[in-house]
């Protein structure tokens, strides 16, 4: 745990947040406030590490003849609120200590702040000095998972055309896998340390934006971009990409929004990294919305409440002045604030417009409706209602993933993790339409892989998402949605071949049932079916007598969706075939290919082949770093290596 500390306080993760707040004009706002050491005692981190703080602070406290310290949260002076009222200090103090703003937010990293100074060092010193004295099976303990919550599923491997020739699956634009992996390798876990289920490859994959995918022509919401290389990790396999990018939306073009902000203050979110953190990522929305968008705020603890309902978004002062009013204790009874974020929603319902809960929490709900099964049936009936669902997940230690994925993916929304102010900015400023405007819901993918081309097929990542074949043409099945400008991609590795036996659905309803050979002890067939057969096999020899394999079609995507208001879905096809093979990739697909390579090895994955972080941090290094978030990634990689 010392360790870890020293890497938070002066990891690339404290770095990166700082140079980019200087180069966005973001001022360091320090808050103080005066707590008593019983305050410090009954507030604080979860595990070893509160206990830690909880001394610390407490003896700095009384050294201090009860200083301020810096903590990002709460009033300026001695007066406290509840958690969901507004005090009369708050309103006063909000302008003068730059809660509010207005050409640039004077907002800043809640958990940085907490950390920074020498008042904070001392802190750490001391909480140092504790930690070494924590047993060291609790500090294991915590280094994997603490009482972290991740989703379990089986790795699936590759897949025989011959008796699957149909691969579904459920979009995802859930990004909440990588900043959290960026969280606990910043904090210093290694590959063997971090938690079972908490790498999603295709989170990691779909972080990252593309700019060599093909933009929608037409009426169609997306282009698709299908391209084939050999794989860098396993030389025996090819390496398809599928890439979707829906159209973006210009904030004039923008529809009017509907959106109530969920928010946790039970005593949970006490930390800085927490409530702090949430307060100062919504002023940043904030600052963003306009008259056009109406905003709710609703708090849940051991209660539910509202705090301002149906504001016009261009009131920041009113919306800023809710949200750093905001203190955490109590329990946490989450299942009865989504229902009165959800009634809220339906109230000021905007047709035609932007509905949407955006709840923010770290997902340890432990009053009313707690686990996966009742928390998912909860939100599935919600989403009829036409509401769309944002989950935001904050905190360390005691962070209940699982219960916020199964949120987002049943209440038709999107799920991302904040670990710091510069991510907030990410997801709710420079991403705001992908984030919080839906363009496509239900979208699901079809590959059909062609056996005269492909005999083996594995995709990577999804695990979770899979979906049965039958599932694609039910409309009623539950599937992805995508915002606005977002990029979906999906990996597979194929294993080519020239020809191959095959079978999966009947024979007439696959396109390429013409390639599959009769299985030998099949089942029992007329003559003249029979003789049909073997007519078009003699029909195929002849073709592959004329032409070679490159030029049949390797397979088939086929992608249905619905318009955010339908019920019933469209279906769009793209066959592709040896035009989308290359040996000289561009970037995009390198980076995307080196970004699901760190996944294998980072997961320890039974199909990992060679993949290895060194290989990745090579190939990044040879690509162009002028994005941060990519450049970031490499930095990434190395500290894994280190820790």
């Amino acid at each position: 745990m010392k360790n870890r500390m020293k890497n938070n306080r002066n990891g690339n993760g404290g770095r990166l947040e700082k140079e980019w707040m200087k180069k966005e004009g973001i001022e360091k706002r320090r808050v103080e406030k005066k707590w008593t050491k019983k305050e410090w005692m009954e507030k604080g981190a979860e595990g070893n590490e509160r206990t830690a703080y909880r001394l610390a602070a407490g003896l700095l406290a009384g050294a201090m003849l009860a200083g301020g310290i810096l903590t990002g949260c709460g009033s300026k002076g001695g007066d406290r609120s509840t958690s969901t009222g507004l005090s009369e200090t708050a309103v006063n103090t909000a302008a003068e200590e730059g809660y509010l703003y207005e050409e640039k937010p004077a907002a800043m990293d809640a958990g940085a702040a907490e950390m920074a100074g020498s008042t904070e060092e001392a802190a750490d010193s001391v909480a140092e000095t504790v930690c070494s004295t924590v047993d060291g099976e609790d500090d294991r303990a915590y280094r994997q998972g603490g009482t972290e919550e991740y989703s379990e599923w089986e790795e699936k491997g590759f897949a025989s055309v011959y008796n699957e020739p149909l691969s579904t699956f459920s979009a995802d634009v859930d990004t909440a896998s990588y900043s959290n992996l960026r969280r606990l390798i910043q904090d210093g876990y290694g590959v063997d340390e971090l938690p079972e289920g908490a790498v999603r490859i295709e989170e990691i994959i779909n972080y990252f934006s593309y700019e060599d995918l093909k933009e929608p022509e037409g009426r169609e919401p997306f282009g698709v971009t299908t391209q084939i290389m050999p794989c860098p990790w396993n030389r025996e396999t090819q390496l398809l990409r599928i890439g979707l990018k829906t159209k973006d939306v210009d904030a004039e073009d923008f529809p009017d929004s509907n959106l109530v902000f969920l928010l946790d203050v039970s005593g949970s979110m006490y930390s800085a990294d927490k409530l702090p953190l949430l307060q100062e990522s919504f002023a940043l929305l904030a600052e963003n919305l306009t008259e056009k968008d109406c905003v709710s705020i609703v708090t849940y603890a051991g209660e539910d409440a509202v705090v301002i309902e149906g504001v016009r978004g261009n009131e920041t002062k009113k919306i800023c002045r809710a949200l750093y009013d905001l203190e955490a204790g109590g329990s946490t009874h989450g299942s009865r604030g989504i229902e009165t974020a959800y009634r809220l929603a339906e109230e000021y319902f905007i047709e035609g417009g932007n509905n949407r809960v955006i709840l923010a929490t770290d997902g340890d709900l432990n009053v009313g409706l707690t686990t996966e099964e009742e928390l998912e049936e909860l939100i599935s009936e919600k989403k009829e209602s036409g509401v769309f669902l944002s989950v935001l997940g904050f905190g360390r230690g005691n962070i209940k993933d699982n219960r916020m994925e199964t949120l987002a993916d049943k209440g038709n929304g999107n799920y991302a993790y904040i670990d710091s102010l510069r991510e907030a900015n990410k997801v709710l400023v420079e991403e705001m339409s992908a984030t919080l405007l839906t363009v496509c819901k239900d979208v699901k993918f079809q590959v059909e892989f062609n056996p005269a081309v492909v005999e083996e097929y594995r995709l990577i990542g999804y695990d979770n998402r899979r979906l049965a074949a039958e599932d694609f043409d039910d409309d009623k099945k539950d599937a992805g949605e995508i915002g606005a400008g977002h990029c979906v991609i999906a990996l597979y590795e194929i294993v080519t071949t020239e020809q191959i036996n095959g079978r999966g659905k009947s024979d007439r309803e696959l396109k390429y049932a013409r390639f599959y050979e009769d299985a030998e002890g099949g089942d029992e067939r007329d003559t003249k079916n029979i003789k049909a057969e073997n007519d078009i096999k003699e029909e195929k020899n002849e073709e592959a007598e004329e032409k070679s394999y490159e030029q049949y079609e390797w397979l088939t995507v086929s992608i249905r969706y619905k318009e955010p208001e339908d019920s019933e879905s469209r279906l769009l096809e793209y066959p592709v075939d040896f035009s989308s093979y290359t040996e000289e990739p561009g970037e995009d697909f390198l980076f995307a290919a080196a970004a699901a390579e760190f996944g294998l090895a980072a997961m320890e994955s039974e199909y990992k082949a060679d993949a290895s972080l060194r290989h990745v941090a090579e190939v990044v290094d040879k690509l162009d770093s002028a994005d941060e978030y990519r450049a970031e990634f490499g930095e990434l990689v190395y500290q894994l290596q280190q820790n």
